[in-house]
């Protein structure tokens, strides 16, 4: 058994009296004043709690005797036997020690993601929906960067939000989308222009950008005043894009008066930062003497073979440049080298640009520039040029429909048809006057001598000279098929037979 220790001194005063004043030196050897029991007299009649007996001190790593005999049985090894006893005492007489910090509760997620856990019930989230939770989370939040992509997922949510198609009955529905695409538009730009305030560059660009395309302005027009000082405040912040755009601002007069030192200024500011549209802009006014400069055809194609190294799918442009220099060449400049061209076209028209991607569809049909003549890469580059809304690249695959190519692509009147008509559509005078021709004749759709007379007259207006003799001719004695166009196989006027793509055909 433990030994009951004296109870512990409660003061130095013996019968209430202070002790008598000692020499501070008699201390000094470690001899303290003796300490003797004093019993204070209770101050209530309520019973004092028993002190807790204190136990002998021990090593402060090391639980006594006793205590480890009762408690920890050593008959075993498992851990986990006694997991159902209390926690044992602390041990008297050692020293106190700071207690650890408790373990601080993690802050709740930002982003709350809790309703993409897979299960039975998942399910994609509506678009409101969508929107609701992001607004929470960037509320939740005062980091600029997330606000700021808040701000552009408004944005682009209000382009892709559907506007049903104005009838009779649904005014109210119609104006209900409008207003709703208002009011992120609102939302949205009311947050860029605080951020704006704050100094955070790409806010301030993208507003610019926003008002630049009659986002978020009166009447959704373009409005360079408001957008051109944005421009400068975060080209200032070092924006490679901002500083671009500044420069365009500058050449043209969009928000500002035109100042060509101005530009130069910017655009070099942002070619410092290997901004791909700014180093073709300086390789162009190089070679062709722009923006004050004078010729440096030398300059130039260092600008322009330096843009085409960062090269993206916005600013393909140096490539296609460079390919047309290397076909026709400049002198003690750039020599002319058709295999290059044709590799710096390719890699154009895989970014996606339209004018690259027809030239390579006419180099594989015809065979020019070194390229073999190849009907399936022919298509493939002008069907790349098409999808973009290229007017030559439409009514190229005009030809080839009617044609066809075996085991490439199948002839089809339709889709000759279609393809013309979008071209003419585009602009493109021989195309009207192809589509004048079809619907005349009845080719991929029925005959119609109303339209095909408009077509003509269109083709005509922009200087088309065989859709001016048609309209001269009899309208109602329509054209001969087998006169214009000649299929594969089939014989010509003189009884010769055709055996590829008719390139000398009338409506082309």
């Amino acid at each position: 058994m433990l030994q009951q220790p004296q109870s512990r001194p409660t003061s130095f005063f013996q019968d209430g009296q202070p002790p008598q004043s000692r020499d501070p030196r008699d201390f000094a050897n470690g001899e303290y004043p003796q300490q003797e029991q004093y019993t204070r007299p209770p101050r209530s009649s309520l019973p004092r709690p028993q002190s807790v007996p204190r136990t002998p001190q021990h090593n402060q790593y090391e639980l006594p005797p006793e205590v480890d005999d009762q408690r920890y049985p050593q008959d075993g090894d498992d851990f986990y036997q006694n997991t159902d006893l209390p926690p044992p005492r602390s041990i008297g007489g050692q020293p106190m020690r700071t207690p650890s910090p408790s373990p601080t509760v993690p802050a709740p997620p930002i982003l709350d993601h809790s309703h993409l856990h897979p299960g039975n019930k998942a399910a994609l989230l509506s678009h409101e929906r969508t929107l609701e939770l992001y607004r929470a989370n960037a509320k939740k939040t005062q980091d600029p960067d997330l606000q700021f992509e808040f701000a552009v997922f408004m944005i682009d949510a209000s382009k892709a939000l559907p506007i049903p198609e104005l009838t009779g009955g649904n005014v109210m529905e119609v104006e209900k989308a409008l207003a709703k695409r208002e009011d992120l538009v609102r939302e949205a730009t009311s947050l860029l222009k605080r951020l704006a305030d704050r100094g955070h560059p790409p806010s301030q660009y993208f507003l610019a950008d926003c008002y630049a395309n009659g986002i978020g302005t009166t009447k959704n027009r373009q409005d360079f005043d408001r957008a051109f000082p944005l421009f400068i405040l975060a080209a200032k912040h070092g924006h490679p894009d901002a500083a671009y755009r500044a420069g365009t601002c500058c050449e043209n007069g969009w928000g500002c008066r035109r100042d060509s030192p101005k530009a130069l200024t910017f655009f070099r500011k942002s070619a410092a930062s290997l901004h791909p549209g700014a180093m073709y802009r300086l390789g162009i006014a190089e070679l062709n003497g722009e923006l004050g400069l004078s010729k440096r055809p030398r300059e130039g194609v260092k600008w322009l073979k330096r843009s085409a190294e960062h090269a993206t799918a916005e600013f393909p442009h140096a490539l296609h440049e460079l390919a047309l220099l290397h076909e026709r060449g400049i002198d003690n400049v750039v020599f002319v080298d058709y295999e290059y061209a044709a590799e710096l076209l390719a890699q154009a028209a895989e970014l996606g640009y339209a004018p690259s991607a027809y030239r390579l569809g006419e180099c594989y049909e015809y065979g020019k520039m070194g390229c073999p003549q190849d009907p399936a890469l022919s298509i493939h580059y002008y069907n790349i040029a098409a999808q973009q809304n290229h007017r030559d690249a439409c009514f190229a695959l005009t030809a080839w429909y009617l044609v066809g190519s075996p085991g490439v692509l199948p002839q089809s009147d339709t889709e000759a048809f279609l393809w013309a008509k979008k071209a003419a559509e585009a602009g493109l005078s021989k195309a009207m006057y192809a589509v004048g021709y079809f619907l005349e004749v009845g080719i991929g759709t029925e005959p119609d001598m109303r339209e095909s007379t408009m077509w003509y007259k269109r083709a005509s207006d922009l200087g088309d000279r065989r859709a001016a003799q048609r309209l001269k001719g009899d309208p109602a004695k329509p054209l001969d098929h087998g006169s214009v166009i000649h299929r594969p196989g089939e014989a010509d006027p003189n009884g010769v037979a055709k055996a590829g793509k008719d390139k000398e055909c009338v409506i082309m």
